[in-house]
């Protein structure tokens, strides 16, 4: 198990087969940079293009399809004192009629207090004059490349992850991939300071970030769609438009886990999911949404979450 310092040279705005940044084995854990989903880096020099450039690809020597990679996130430190937004609402998440009136969607600044751990406008409205967020870092893209030489836009998801803007994808989480080409080919990028669910200003608050990962490789593990877990909570993630086949794709995959890992047949599944299931609205501004569908670690030990 080793630890690999990896200073990265080239960025991707596609999940695909590009040539490996580096090879790493199962254990090993990685200390990497990331770029802003405009491309700049922690100096505010741009580095990369929109959208969302990837760090990577990192090849896990003796991942072949039909494994799974599980990626730890065991840190997400922002590395700049500036982040970014977008003003207003994304027009397909208020009624129609109301997108005249909504505001020209200009880039607004946010200022990052590492120290109190909060993130700021730095020219406030009054309403808004001592407002602070705390921060809460997260990986808005990251995955694997997808199979039969597929490169698939980093604005986008699917099966292989990408861009799915879930804020539950922060330090401590186990993400885990379905491997589709040799070596998996692991991306990430796109980290952002906060962000509320949905992703609904077309946004998080986009910074640079140094990130350290511990990846894992579960042979002859098949899964079909993105899953995560923390010390409390499993959780998948299903990606499509519309949202309904989201939750649908997020939906099935706990279903066949439920079945495959904690010996639950498709009954007593149902049931566990019918009163435990908790979703969270991912995203609806990117061209695939996402839907995560969580189950609490007390409901799959006898109930009475």
């Amino acid at each position: 198990m080793t630890v690999h310092l990896h200073s990265p040279i080239l960025f991707f705005n596609t999940l695909g087969s590009h040539v490996p940044a580096m090879a790493i084995d199962s254990g090993d854990t990685v200390i990497t940079q990331t770029l802003d989903a405009h491309g700049f880096d922690k100096n505010e020099e741009q580095r990369g293009t929109n959208p969302n450039p990837m760090t990577g690809p990192f090849f896990v020597r003796d991942a072949e399809p039909g494994d799974t990679i599980a990626i730890r996130i065991n840190r997400i430190s922002l590395n700049r004192s500036m982040g970014w937004t977008r003003q207003g609402l994304a027009h397909n998440v208020v009624e129609p009629e109301r997108v005249a009136e909504m505001p020209k969607r200009e880039k607004v600044y946010w200022s990052i207090d590492h120290a109190a751990r909060r993130v700021m406008l730095e020219r406030p409205s009054s309403h808004l004059k001592n407002w602070a967020v705390p921060i809460a870092p997260m990986i808005g893209c990251f995955g694997l490349a997808p199979a039969d030489g597929e490169s698939i836009t980093t604005a986008s998801s699917g099966r292989h992850g990408g861009n799915m803007d879930y804020r539950g994808f922060g330090e401590g989480v186990e993400a885990m991939f379905p491997v589709a080409v040799l070596g998996g080919l692991f991306f990430l990028g796109d980290v952002h300071a906060a962000q509320g669910d949905g992703e609904i200003a077309g946004t998080g608050i986009e910074t640079s970030a140094e990130v350290e990962f511990t990846a894992r490789l579960i042979k002859g593990k098949s899964i079909g769609w993105p899953r995560g877990e923390t010390a409390d909570e499993i959780f998948t993630i299903g990606n499509a438009r519309p949202l309904e086949q989201a939750l649908q794709h997020a939906t099935g995959e706990m279903l066949d886990w439920l079945m495959s890992d904690y010996g639950h047949d498709l009954v007593s599944a149902s049931h566990v999911l019918s009163i435990a299931v908790r979703y969270d609205i991912a995203n609806v501004f990117n061209p695939a949404f996402s839907v995560a569908c969580r189950v609490g670690k007390s409901w799959l030990t006898g109930g009475a979450g």
